[in-house]
């Protein structure tokens, strides 16, 4: 009975994603108008940026991933309910466009062998470089120097995710997510003398939310998966009303190599494929291959459809490294930014 009901409700969740989808594309403009592109409607949005080098060389489309461990916190909380082992560690460093750094770190434990399901922590900081403020003067430039101010953003999340049946899981996870423009900004200034009169302090916090669940169909190794991240509530930054970039995506995975009866330890080529929906963007679908020999070496390569006009392809690859009951594994990806250059990831993991 239990299996029963987790197929049918995932049957359900799906298709209420497709009907969402196809409800937003099919439903004609009341009053006639040109068509709009879904732009600059959300902030924080360093909360949908890539961070770990393994998903980010598969192009991001990391939904379905049924074994997967702490980082799946940044992606799918449901699959870190089928981690391998009892505790999970992974740190992951972005050196992105305009000279941004990312930093994530994630941990997942599983106490009394999944008696209780896994319980994970993930921590994501941005540093967006320094800033010279500037304010209004009665001056020859019309303005002066106010100094230096650093941007900064940051994210911690508690998740939780358990595996239901053998086919089943699902997971979730809630974020306190902060953004800190800078403080000491003029707002009120003696245009004559130069004086400063007021200043103001420009940061925001709020809770968000996300959700998964994956789910093995039985049919070789072929996984369907869905989620759903940053749910929250709306947010006034001065005068502008804004949300944080929501996303639901639907996903599948299945090792191609099963078709031709091969030994899954010794090769193994995973093809991952992702259609997402974001709140300020067109939809989308991400693609994603792996291929690993051995559980050893890992090659990997990714593209997402219509995301920018910059951003290309990905390509990357991993080495897994068991010692006696500990193993340790090392990422990296690679993404071609057009215009704005190479952007590198790479991520150590840890777990036992």
């Amino acid at each position: 009975m239990k299996k029963y009901f987790c197929t049918q409700g995932l049957a359900v969740l799906l298709a209420v994603a497709f009907s969402a989808t196809a409800l937003g594309q099919a439903l004609p403009d009341p009053l006639g108008e040109v068509e709009t592109k879904k732009l600059a409607q959300t902030g924080m949005k360093f909360l949908v940026t890539s961070v770990d080098a393994r998903a980010t060389a598969l192009g991001g489309a990391v939904t379905a991933d049924f074994n997967g461990n702490s980082s799946a916190l940044f992606y799918n909380p449901a699959s870190m309910a089928g981690m391998e082992g009892n505790f999970h560690a992974g740190f992951s460093n972005l050196q992105y466009i305009t000279d941004i750094q990312y930093n994530a770190a994630s941990l997942a434990f599983r106490p009394s062998g999944g008696n209780y399901g896994v319980f994970g922590v993930s921590v994501l900081a941005v540093n967006y470089g320094d800033f010279i403020g500037t304010a209004r003067a009665n001056n020859e430039v019309g303005f002066v120097e106010t100094g230096t101010y650093s941007p900064t953003a940051l994210s911690v999340g508690v998740g939780y995710a358990r595996s239901f049946t053998d086919r089943f899981s699902a997971g979730g996870q809630v974020k306190y997510v902060l953004q800190d423009i800078g403080s000491g900004f003029v707002t009120s200034q003696d245009f004559e003398t130069g004086a400063v009169n007021t200043t103001e302090d420009y940061s925001m916090s709020v809770l968000a939310f996300d959700v998964g669940v994956v789910y093995q169909t039985g049919f070789k190794s072929l996984t369907i998966a869905m989620n759903a991240r940053n749910f929250a509530k709306e947010l006034i930054y001065v005068r502008e009303r804004f949300e944080l970039p929501l996303m639901f995506q639907i996903g599948a995975e299945m090792n191609l190599l099963d078709l031709a009866n091969m030994d899954p330890n010794q090769h193994r080529l995973v093809a991952h494929v992702d259609a997402a929906r974001p709140r300020d963007f067109d939809e989308h679908v991400k693609f994603g291959v792996e291929y690993g020999f051995a559980n050893l070496i890992f090659l990997r390569g990714g593209y997402q459809s219509i995301v920018s006009e910059e951003q290309g392809f990905s390509a990357g690859g991993g080495v897994n490294l068991d010692l006696s009951s500990v193993r340790f594994a090392a990422d990296y990806a690679y993404t071609d930014f057009g215009l704005f250059g190479e952007v590198h990831r790479v991520g150590v993991n840890i777990g036992f």
